[in-house]
C-alpha cells in the first residue's frame, strides 16, 4: 500500500485554556476523495490549516511525502499586494506548470485575469482563489466551504472540475450535493477526534447513527439521561431527522397539489384569484418589466398564494435582488403591475449579520434587553428553553454575539425571525455558514411554518427539500416558474427543450411573415431546404460524437502539461463544434417546423 501524501497524527490545539482539538488525525493518499464533516465551531477549519502548514500545533506530528505539492483554499483569501486576478493566480503556481491553465480557469469562471482584486466582490474573490488553487494541478488539495458566494452554475462548474481532477482532495463544505457527489470517505470531527469511515457522503447519516447508538450504550451504565442530554445540546432532538421523512412526503403533497392549483387556474387566473378572498394572494405580477442598464426583468406573470414556498434562483447578476425589490414593492416596475396582498408582516433574515449587535449577549439579543421571557407568537417563553430549541447551551446565554462562530451567529438570526411575529419570511441566501444540524433545524423551521416563504438559495439540496415551486431565471431578464425543487427544475427544462426550440423557430417564422392584410400562402419548401432536413441528422449526430471525443481528449490531466497547443487548439475545436452544432440543431427546427406547417395545409 502506497503511504500517504499527507498524515497528522495525535494534533491537539488549545484555544486559551480551551481544548480544541484533542488527538485528532487525517491520512490523505493519491487520488483520495475526503469530506471532513462537524459542527461549526468543532475545529474543522484548524485542522484543515495545521495540514496545509499555517498553524503549529502543541503536540502531535505533520508528515508530508517529499515532493508532494499541496494547495490551501481559505474561507477568506487574501488578494492584497496583486496588480491583477491573474497575477494572484499565477504567484501560485510552480516553474513548471502550465501558465495557460491559469488563463482558462479564470476564463471559466467567468473572469479575465485583469480584474483589480481591491475591487472585487466575495463571489469574484473566490472564483480566483479557486482558479490558484487548481491551476497547478496540485497532488493535494484543501478546500475550506469552496462553495461560499459561488452561484450556482460556477457551483456545477466546481463540482464538475473536482471530478475531472485525479488529485487527492480534503473539501470542507455545507453543500450537501457537492458532497455527495464527490466523496468517497468521511472524517467527522467531534469533541477534538476524529472518526473516519471509507464512504461517500450519502451515507453520512447512518453512519453517525450508528456512532451515537454506541455511544448511548456505551454511557447507559453511568447515566442514560446525560447522553441523551449531550445529543440534544450537539446534534438537536434525534427525532427531526424522523420527523423530516413525514415531512418529505408532506412537501410532494404540497408540490402536488400545487400542480393542480396551476392546472386548474389556467386561463381563468382573475376569476380564481377573487374567489379566493383577502389575504389568500400574498403578491400578483402581471406583464412586469423592470430593467436598468439591461433587461432585469421582462414579461413577468406570477401568482403567489398563501402558504407556498417559493425558491427563486439563478447566476450572479441576474436580478434575484432586484426581483424581490419589485414583489415587495421596494421599487416599482417600468410595465406591467405587482398586486400585493393584504394585511402582510414580512420578516427578512439577514445573512450578512448586520442586524445583531456583537457587544450584545445572547440573552439580550433574544429577548431585546426586556427581561428573561421571549415573545414567540402569542406566548411567552423563557429564554434559557428557546436558546436550547436552537442548540444553545444555558451557559452561552451572557456570551456576547460578537464571539460566536458564523454559524452559530446563523442560528442566533433564526431564532430572532422565528420569534416575531409574520406570515411572510425572506430568506437571502440563509444557507451561508451553517452546519448539517443548523440546516435541519432551518428545515423543521419552514415546515412547521404556515406562512409564504420567498427562498433565494444556491443550495440545490436545501431548495429540493423546502420548496414547492423554483422560479428560475433563463436570460435576457425572461423567469420561468417549475413545479417542485431545483431537481425538479432540471428535469422539467430537459423536458421542455424540444418545446422551446420549436417555439423559437415558429416566432422567428412568424417575425418573418408578411404583415397583416396582405395575401399570402404556406411558404414551399425549395429543393435545397428538403436536402438539408434529410442531412442535417446525420451531421447532428457526426458532431455530437465529435464533441464526446474532444470531450474526451481534453479530460485527460495531463494534456495541459504534455502538449498545451494541443489543449489550446482542442478546446477552440471543441467550441466551434459546439457552435456549429447548435446552429445545426436550430435550422432542423425551423424546416422541421416548416414541413409541418405544409402537411398540416
Amino acid at each position: 500500500m502506497a503511504p500517504p501524501l499527507l498524515m497528522l497524527q495525535d494534533i491537539h490545539i488549545n484555544l486559551g485554556s480551551v481544548p480544541l482539538l484533542r488527538g485528532a488525525e487525517l491520512a490523505v493518499g493519491a487520488g483520495d476523495r475526503i469530506c471532513l464533516i462537524g459542527r461549526n465551531g468543532s475545529g474543522k477549519s484548524t485542522l484543515l490549516k495545521i495540514a496545509a502548514g499555517l498553524l503549529p500545533v502543541d503536540q502531535g506530528t505533520r508528515f508530508i511525502q517529499p515532493g508532494a505539492t499541496i494547495r490551501y483554499l481559505p474561507q477568506e483569501p487574501d488578494l492584497s499586494g496583486y496588480a491583477t486576478t491573474l497575477a494572484y493566480v499565477e504567484a501560485g503556481m510552480g516553474p513548471g506548470d502550465d501558465p495557460y491553465r491559469a488563463v482558462s480557469l479564470l476564463y471559466s469562471l467567468g473572469m479575465t485575469g485583469e480584474e483589480n482584486p481591491t475591487h472585487l466582490s466575495g463571489g469574484e474573490a473566490r472564483r480566483a482563489a479557486l482558479a490558484r488553487a487548481l491551476a497547478p494541478e496540485p497532488d493535494l488539495l484543501l478546500l475550506d466551504e469552496p462553495t461560499n458566494h459561488l452561484d450556482l452554475p460556477a457551483i456545477e462548474w466546481l463540482e464538475s472540475e473536482l471530478g475531472r481532477l485525479r488529485t487527492g482532495l480534503v473539501l470542507i463544505s455545507h453543500d450537501r450535493r457537492l458532497l455527495t457527489n464527490l466523496s468517497r470517505s468521511l472524517i467527522w470531527l467531534d469533541r477534538g477526534t476524529t472518526r473516519r469511515v471509507d464512504r461517500g457522503f450519502a451515507a453520512y447519516d447512518d453512519w453517525r447513527e450508528e456512532l451515537m447508538a454506541q455511544e448511548e450504550a456505551e454511557h447507559h451504565k453511568l447515566s442514560r439521561q446525560i447522553a441523551r442530554e449531550e445529543d440534544w445540546m450537539r446534534y438537536g432532538v434525534t427525532a427531526r431527522r424522523k420527523r423530516n421523512v413525514r415531512r418529505v412526503g408532506e412537501l410532494a403533497d404540497l408540490r402536488e397539489r400545487y400542480r393542480d392549483r396551476n392546472t386548474v387556474a389556467t386561463g381563468a387566473k382573475m376569476a380564481a384569484s377573487e374567489a379566493e378572498g383577502s389575504g389568500k394572494l400574498v403578491f400578483v405580477a402581471e406583464g412586469v418589466a423592470k430593467a436598468y442598464d439591461r433587461p432585469i426583468v421582462r414579461d413577468l406573470d406570477l401568482r403567489v398564494i398563501r402558504g407556498d414556498r417559493l425558491g427563486i434562483v439563478g447566476p450572479n447578476g441576474a436580478g434575484k435582488s432586484t426581483l424581490l425589490k419589485l414583489l415587495t414593492g421596494q421599487v416599482d416596475p417600468d410595465q406591467g403591475k405587482i398586486r400585493i396582498g393584504t394585511n402582510l408582516e414580512t420578516v427578512t433574515l439577514d445573512q450578512q449579520r448586520a442586524t445583531l449587535d456583537p457587544t450584545r449577549t445572547l440573552s439580550d439579543t433574544l429577548t431585546g434587553g426586556l427581561g428573561d421571557m421571549v415573545q414567540v407568537g402569542d406566548e411567552k417563553r423563557h429564554v434559557i428553553g428557546y436558546m436550547k430549541d436552537f442548540m444553545f447551551k444555558p451557559e452561552q446565554a451572557r456570551t456576547p454575539v460578537g464571539t460566536l462562530s458564523g454559524g452559530e451567529r446563523g442560528r442566533v438570526l433564526l431564532a430572532c425571525a422565528l420569534a416575531r411575529p409574520s406570515n411572510l419570511l425572506i430568506l437571502d441566501e440563509p444557507t451561508n455558514d451553517l452546519d448539517f444540524e443548523t440546516l435541519d433545524l432551518l428545515q423543521d423551521m419552514l415546515a412547521d411554518y404556515a406562512g409564504t416563504v420567498l427562498l433565494v438559495s444556491h443550495d440545490r439540496d436545501f431548495l429540493d427539500r423546502v420548496v414547492t415551486s423554483t422560479l428560475a431565471a433563463e436570460g435576457d431578464g425572461r423567469w420561468t416558474e417549475y413545479a417542485g425543487g431545483y431537481s425538479d427544475m432540471i428535469i422539467q427544462r430537459k423536458a421542455d427543450l424540444p418545446s422551446r426550440a420549436a417555439a423559437q423557430a415558429m416566432a422567428k417564422s412568424a417575425s418573418s411573415a408578411k404583415p397583416a392584410g396582405v395575401a399570402s400562402s404556406t411558404k414551399k419548401m425549395s429543393f435545397k431546404d428538403v436536402d438539408a432536413l434529410k442531412k442535417l441528422p446525420d451531421q447532428i449526430a457526426a458532431m455530437q460524437a465529435e464533441i464526446a471525443k474532444l470531450q474526451r481528449q481534453l479530460a485527460d490531466p495531463q494534456l495541459y502539461a504534455k502538449d498545451p497547443k494541443k489543449f489550446a487548439a482542442t478546446t477552440d475545436k471543441l467550441s466551434k463544434t459546439e457552435a456549429d452544432l447548435a446552429t445545426a440543431e436550430e435550422r432542423w427546427l425551423e424546416l422541421e417546423v416548416m414541413r409541418e406547417a405544409m402537411a398540416g395545409a
